[in-house]
């Protein structure tokens, strides 16, 4: 018998392209799915397409922007998760958002305030014996301020730094906290970006390291980008404002 059986696993932001990968990895290590996102049609016509088990899979609509509905949408979850996964996420080009207030505030709000307003809620609900985990994916763009994404990585790094005292808070409950930082993924958030298709990770390959999220706190996939990660830590200023 599969050791995940009648466990739950909440994905909020669940019809990015990781976020659907790793909808099918949980399914196959026996988890139940509560999959939660603003555009539900979308996952339904995955889940069909896909021939996913719909039994294993609840679609609950969540908007990460309206901060009010949060705790109405928690207390009404059918099942209280064992693992939590952020996967909500909003990108425009740096250009724009230094220029358009309400396009930066927009990702303020996806990748980070939204995160906080729900993961609080969840996290301290102490009626729930069944949290073991919460994982969000941010990005390798919040390790340095670059000249080229400042706007969209404030927003990242912002959310690592949450998630990383809120692993430090849940500790002493025996509850883990992850972060995925990720470079250039293959998704349709970086369609017509000019990417490096060297470096282009696939969405399963990126879900996987979610779902076998272990005890380290953070997570690099793929050691091109861990090595990136690396020297991105450790680069003297001068040289951080050379990049692009």
């Amino acid at each position: 018998m599969n050791q995940n059986t009648n466990k739950t696993v909440l994905i909020l932001g669940a019809n990015s392209d990781v976020a659907k990968q790793c909808i099918k990895q949980y399914l196959v290590k026996g988890f139940f799915v509560i999959a939660a996102s603003r555009n539900t049609e979308s996952l339904e016509n995955f889940i069909h397409e896909n021939n996913l088990d719909r039994s294993k899979i609840t679609v609950l609509s969540f908007d990460s922007e309206n901060f009010d509905s949060h705790k109405k949408f928690y207390n009404e979850l059918p099942t209280k998760p064992h693992i939590v996964v952020y996967a909500a996420g909003f990108l425009v080009d740096n250009e724009r958002a230094v220029r358009d207030f309400k396009s930066a505030q927009q990702m303020m709000m996806v990748n980070y305030m939204g995160a906080v307003s729900i993961l609080n809620i969840i996290t301290m609900d102490e009626s729930n014996k069944n949290l073991e985990r919460i994982i969000g994916i941010s990005s390798l763009s919040g390790v340095r301020g670059r000249k080229s994404n400042f706007v969209y990585g404030s927003t990242k790094a912002a959310f690592t730094t949450y998630l990383a005292g809120l692993r430090q808070e849940l500790a002493q409950g025996n509850i883990k906290v992850n972060v995925l930082i990720s470079g250039y993924i293959n998704t349709k958030i970086n369609a017509g970006l000019e990417l490096n298709k060297n470096l282009l990770m696939e969405p399963d390959y990126v879900a996987k390291h979610i779902v076998d999220a272990g005890n380290s706190f953070t997570i690099v996939p793929n050691f091109k980008w861990k090595l990136i990660y690396i020297i991105l830590k450790i680069l003297p200023e001068n040289l951080v404002a050379k990049l692009p």
